[in-house]
């Protein structure tokens, strides 16, 4: 196992002061390290594996870019490696799901594309969610709904998108009666893209996504309330250069707190 020094050094390259270094070290047992932590792990773990998570389901990562977070459209239908995860959040916590599971009985799978918004994912729903016959359903969508109607690149309002995010869940649960939903909390940092425009209607998504995530009883992952602690640790860039997009440390610190919420939840 990596010692934590070594740690720093990979998820950085820079010295960090004691208070981040330790916030981080506090927080992110679920991300750093993970390459280590997979050699490490024993093969065989007990059950269950992990909250929600139970031996035999398929996990599902859905949402815009910071789900994709680069991963490979030519190994998307292959579970479970790095290629098809990406190099985000979904990657360490599928990994940390994938070190505590026994070996074999888990299938986890990103399909998350950049841009999307939530109509967007009723699009491809079909193919790149029910096909996929998920035990598990995460998703995180809503930054690029109220971003691309700033930038006048769409019309539609908080409304919209709360309609649109209850519809999807509906189809969804028709056709799948027993997926154990997961919804995340939109969230932004203010630096980059993100500014004072955004407030107060970027507050109103996070609102209808927890609304929504509690009329579906669906495990809701505060991802804004995670951030907001982060900021006091490390200036906003830190976590997220454009204001939207994660740096390593801030997709850990997302993925710890998805293992976090989901850890806790139970079928």
């Amino acid at each position: 196992m990596l010692a934590w020094s070594e740690i720093t050094v990979y998820w950085q390259g820079e010295k960090m002061s004691a208070n981040r270094r330790d916030f981080i070290k506090s927080s992110l047992v679920a991300g750093v390290g993970l390459s280590a932590g997979l050699a490490a792990k024993p093969a065989a773990a007990a059950e269950p594996v992990h909250g929600l998570v139970k031996p035999g389901d398929v996990i599902l990562f859905q949402g815009d870019s910071i789900t994709d977070a680069g991963r490979s459209r030519e190994t998307a239908g292959t579970p479970n490696i790095k290629s098809t995860l990406g190099n985000g959040y979904a990657w360490i916590a599928g990994s940390h799901l994938l070190v505590d599971a026994p070996p074999g009985t888990l299938n986890v799978f990103n399909r998350g594309i950049s841009g999307n918004k939530v109509h967007q994912l009723a699009a491809r729903w079909d193919v790149d969610c029910l096909e996929l016959k998920p035990n598990v359903l995460s998703i995180l969508i809503g930054v690029n709904d109220i971003w691309h109607k700033l930038n006048g690149k769409y019309d539609g309002t908080v409304e919209t998108y709360e309609k649109d995010y209850r519809a999807l869940l509906q189809r969804t649960k028709e056709t799948l009666p027993d997926v154990k939903l997961v919804i995340c909390e939109p969230f932004v940092l203010r630096c980059g893209a993100v500014n004072d425009s955004w407030f107060p209607e970027f507050d109103k998504f996070r609102a209808a996504a927890k609304s929504v995530a509690e009329d579906f009883h669906a495990v809701f992952v505060p991802f804004q309330a995670a951030f907001d602690r982060a900021v006091a640790y490390a200036e906003p860039k830190n976590w997220a250069g454009d204001g939207v997009h994660p740096s390593a440390d801030g997709a850990a610190l997302m993925a710890h707190e998805w293992i976090m919420a989901v850890g806790h939840s139970h079928a």
